[in-house]
C-alpha cells in the first residue's frame, strides 16, 4: 500500500493516473498534480476510483516541497516537461521522497538534452538514502529493460543496438505532435547523434534514413536521430561497438516541418512582436493540436523495439524484440492514444516496483542498471506485450 504523487496531467500523465488506479493493491492513494487543475480534474472525472488532485508550479522548489510535505507521498512521479526535472528533484532530496521520470533534463534556452545534469545528482540522492530512476518511459525505458534483458538472457556481449521507434498512426489533422509539441520539435530538428567505437559522430538533422518493414505495420522509412537512451547504454552495456536510434516521419510531416523551419517558426530563441517578446515555437505549440486531444480519432498502430547483434558462446546472434500498440484499443481503455500509453504505463510499472522493493537502490539510476525481469513480465500484464525472435 502506497501514495503516489504524479505531477503533469498531459498525455501521458493521465495515463499514469490510469494505470495506477487499476492497482489499488499498490497504489492505495493518489495525487495528481498540475499547473493547470483543469486538466487534473478532466482526468479525475475519467477514473472510477476516488483520486486527489492539486495545483502545483513545477517550476517552483518551494511549492514542490509544500505539496510534497502535504501528500507526503512515497514515490514522486514526474511526467511533467523536461524542463522541470532538476526541479522536482532538488524537491524530492529536500523532502526525502523517491524519484522517477521519462525523460531527461534539458534547458529551455538550448535544445540539448543529456543526463550529466540529472546524473550529477547521484551522491546527493545516494547519501539521502534515496533512489531516482531516470527515462521510465518507452523509449527510453522499455527500450533499455530490452537491451538489458538481452544481455542477461541472450547474448554473452552486444555488439549493435539499432532502436526503431515507428509510429503508423493517422490523427486527422495536416500537422500534430505526438506528445509537447515544444519538446518534440526541438528532438527533431537538432543534429543527429549515434555512438561507434567509442566515440559520438554527429550528423546534420534527419541526414540518414532507411527503410525498414515494421512487423503488423509495414515498410517505413525512418530516420537517424539522438536520443538520451543512448548515451546511458553507452555507460552501461559493456563491450557495445555501435547504437543508433531511428524514428519513422511521414513524407507530410516532414514537409510541414521544413517549411515551419524555414520561416522562423521552430526558433527557440525570443523574438519581438508588436513590443513584446515571444518565442515562435512556443506560440507554435500554442496553435497546434493538444496531443492529449489526439487520441479519440487516432488509428493505427506503433511499433517500437530493439535490433541486436553480438554473440552467445562464441557464436553470432542476431536478435529483435519489439512492442505493437494500437492507438483505438488504447483510447478504448484509458482516453490516450498509444504514443501516452507506450510511455504511461512504463512509469507506472517503474514506481510499482519501487515502492514494493523490486527495485531499490541508492542513487540515481537509469532503467538498464535494474533487473529486467519483473519489469518485463509486468509489461504485458499491464498493456505492452512483446514479441522476441532470433534471426538468420
Amino acid at each position: 500500500m502506497s501514495r503516489v504523487l504524479i505531477i503533469g496531467a498531459g498525455g501521458v500523465g493521465g495515463v499514469v493516473t490510469h494505470k495506477c488506479a487499476q492497482v489499488p493493491e499498490v497504489f492505495s492513494e493518489i495525487v495528481l498534480a498540475s499547473r493547470t487543475v483543469e486538466k487534473c480534474e478532466k482526468i479525475r472525472q475519467q477514473i472510477a476510483r476516488p483520486i486527489e488532485i492539486a495545483q502545483v508550479d513545477a517550476d517552483c522548489v518551494p511549492e514542490l516541497v509544500a505539496l510534497i510535505r502535504k501528500v507526503s507521498p512515497d514515490i514522486v512521479v514526474n511526467v511533467a516537461l523536461p524542463y522541470q526535472d532538476l526541479t522536482i528533484m532538488d524537491a524530492c532530496l529536500e523532502t526525502g521522497v523517491a524519484y522517477l521520470d521519462t525523460a531527461n533534463y534539458e534547458p529551455r534556452e538550448e535544445a540539448k538534452f543529456c543526463y550529466k545534469w540529472q546524473w550529477d545528482y547521484h551522491d546527493r540522492f545516494r547519501e539521502r538514502g534515496l533512489m531516482a530512476l531516470l527515462g521510465c518511459g518507452f523509449d527510453p525505458g522499455v527500450t533499455n529493460a530490452f537491451c538489458a534483458h538481452a544481455l542477461k538472457h541472450h547474448f554473452d556481449v552486444i555488439h549493435t543496438i539499432d532502436i526503431m521507434d515507428c509510429n503508423a498512426g493517422e490523427h486527422g489533422h495536416p500537422f500534430a505532435t505526438n506528445f509537447n509539441p515544444e519538446i518534440n520539435i526541438r528532438e527533431i530538428t537538432q543534429k543527429g547523434r549515434y555512438y561507434e567505437n567509442g566515440e559520438w559522430k554527429e550528423t546534420e538533422p534527419l541526414a540518414i534514413h532507411k527503410t525498414f518493414d515494421f512487423p503488423e505495420i509495414g515498410p517505413r522509412e525512418m530516420y537517424l536521430l539522438y536520443h538520451e537512451e543512448l548515451e546511458s547504454l553507452a555507460k552501461n552495456i559493456p563491450g557495445v561497438k555501435r547504437m543508433r536510434f531511428w524514428m519513422t516521419f511521414s513524407q507530410e510531416y516532414l514537409t510541414h516541418l521544413r517549411v515551419l523551419q524555414n520561416v522562423g517558426m521552430t526558433r527557440i530563441d525570443p523574438v519581438s512582436f508588436q513590443g513584446c517578446e515571444i518565442v515562435p515555437l512556443q506560440f507554435l505549440k500554442a496553435l497546434l493540436p493538444e496531443p492529449s486531444s489526439l487520441g479519440e480519432h487516432y488509428r493505427g498502430k506503433t511499433n517500437i523495439g530493439c535490433m541486436l547483434e553480438g554473440a552467445k558462446d562464441g557464436t553470432p546472434r542476431k536478435y529483435y524484440i519489439y512492442n505493437v500498440c494500437d492507438h483505438a484499443e488504447c483510447y478504448r481503455e484509458v482516453k490516450a492514444q498509444a504514443i501516452s500509453y507506450t510511455t504511461g504505463v512504463p512509469a507506472m510499472i517503474g514506481a510499482m516496483l519501487m515502492v514494493t522493493g523490486v527495485w531499490k537502490g541508492k542513487g540515481v539510476f537509469n532503467v538498464e542498471e535494474m533487473d529486467p525481469d519483473p519489469f518485463m513480465e509486468k509489461l504485458g500484464t499491464y498493456g505492452l506485450p512483446w514479441t522476441e525472435a532470433f534471426l538468420e
